[in-house]
């Protein structure tokens, strides 16, 4: 490999506009097949789309916020280097363990809808098996190569944005307006104060709709030119998954009782049925195809995950082991298996424990939820630092409005966290366990970190 395909610490720097553009729609689109469903049982069909548009309102400020932060420091570590350079050592503990908790949480939720939607095919295949063979053939494909990984990502993006049109275009000669609005304020006709409280409480299942596009950030290191094709990516990725989630919650919600769809993994195939029955060949299709939606975010989330425990261990912030690349493949296998070992325990998780009489699933996305809230909020606080302490910085691309737009991201990622808290408090007491129980490592570590200098991020900023 030469030397300009290759990027600090041997990671290939082979990834375009358009690859990048399908790994943040990637990343993302599985939450237009499941989860954000959930928020109907609180919030009903008018409140979650009230919820809805307030978290894409803090979704798009954010990632014209953070693309500023990506295009100025193209770190593998992403949220964890930004933090790290504007707090020092302790701002990028906080900001990569919330990203760990945010990456690693979140597959294993897609990887439950995966083995949901083969369900309805193969009723006797159990979901949690199908689950677990997802992660190993996803690990590997991530392992086999960044390049193919992320071609492979774009081609099943793309089938998924186009079945998700599809479905749009079958079920819509079935839509009333009348059914989309029935006990559409938190199970009543017409809004009242009432309704407010499920409204917040559905904030994590709105926040699933757009949850992990930043991990575009991860994959800078391996992008040809990430100052000019990161900031292409997350513009076109945000608008694309704004399109497609409002115009795949109303279409779901018009075509039947939608109070059927709040509490389970696969909403649209059961959206679905009601239009074209049970026996259907475009019901089949959409189950079939709806899994490249899911295999889209399952592998991106992979890809992100694994450069975030590469970049934290090559850093000294976790074990040094996951800190190695595979000497054929370029690619950090060992954080890869790592994150896969966390996600399929968490896949078994219900078995040991349980939180607050919601599915299992719903407490996985919640998890992931509050990792990825104290993780925008340390983001935008850093966009703020470092434009006072450094204004010769780099900045390729710099945050529209500024401090209008960073600002309305920080607080709706502040707000939002402390209603998600509100609502889950023992999910926000293991949380705050988690970061304790890494506080301690991190403590007890100092030594290897002082030996090891904050790696990739004086070349990433080259």
């Amino acid at each position: 490999m030469s030397a300009s395909n290759q990027a600090p610490h041997g990671l290939s720097a082979s990834l375009g506009t358009w690859q990048l553009w399908g790994i943040a729609v990637g990343l993302v689109i599985s939450g237009e097949y499941f989860g954000w469903s959930f928020g109907w049982a609180s919030a009903g069909t008018l409140g979650f789309l009230v919820t809805t548009i307030m978290v894409a309102v803090m979704y798009g400020t954010f990632i014209f916020s953070f693309t500023e932060l990506t295009a100025s420091i193209p770190h593998a570590g992403g949220p964890f280097a930004y933090s790290y350079h504007a707090f020092g050592p302790t701002g990028g503990y906080l900001a990569g363990m919330a990203t760990l908790i945010e990456f690693v949480f979140a597959p294993p939720a897609i990887a439950l809808a995966i083995g949901a939607y083969l369900n309805v095919q193969y009723p006797a295949l159990d979901p949690k098996l199908a689950a677990v063979g997802a992660y190993i053939v996803f690990m590997g494909l991530n392992i086999v190569g960044v390049t193919i990984a992320a071609t492979f990502e774009l081609f099943v993006t793309l089938l998924a944005i186009f079945e998700l049109l599809v479905f749009m275009g079958v079920v819509a000669p079935g839509f009333s307006l009348a059914n989309f609005t029935k006990g559409g304020w938190s199970g009543a006709d017409s809004f009242s104060l009432a309704a407010i409280p499920g409204i917040f409480a559905a904030i994590p299942f709105a926040i699933w709709f757009f949850l992990a596009i930043e991990g575009v950030a991860m994959a800078a290191e391996e992008a040809k030119d990430p100052k000019r094709s990161i900031p292409i990516a997350y513009t076109g990725g945000i608008l694309t998954l704004v399109v497609l989630a409002v115009g795949v919650m109303v279409f779901a919600g018009g075509v039947g009782d939608w109070t059927k769809l709040a509490n389970i993994n696969d909403p649209l195939p059961q959206a679905m049925k009601t239009m074209v029955g049970e026996s259907s060949g475009w019901l089949h299709m959409l189950v079939w195809l709806g899994l490249f939606g899911l295999v889209a975010s399952f592998h991106g989330i992979i890809l992100g995950y694994s450069r975030q425990i590469y970049a934290q261990a090559r850093s000294g912030y976790l074990p040094g082991w996951f800190g190695k690349i595979h000497p054929r493949f370029k690619t950090p296998h060992r954080a890869i298996l790592g994150g896969g070992a966390v996600g399929i325990a968490a896949i078994f998780s219900d078995e040991w424990l349980s939180f607050g009489g919601q599915s299992l699933t719903a407490n996985i996305v919640t998890m992931s939820v509050f990792g990825a809230l104290l993780m925008y909020a340390l983001s935008m606080a850093a966009l703020f630092k470092l434009r006072a302490a450094e204004p010769r910085l780099a900045r390729p691309y710099k945050a529209p409005f500024y401090p209008v737009f960073p600002a309305i991201a920080l607080a709706g990622a502040l707000i939002c966290l402390g209603t998600v808290a509100w609502f889950n408090p023992l999910l926000a007491g293991l949380f705050v366990l988690i970061l304790l129980v890494g506080y301690g490592y991190f403590q007890l570590t100092h030594k290897q970190r002082e030996a090891l200098p904050f790696a990739g991020l004086a070349e990433a900023e080259g």
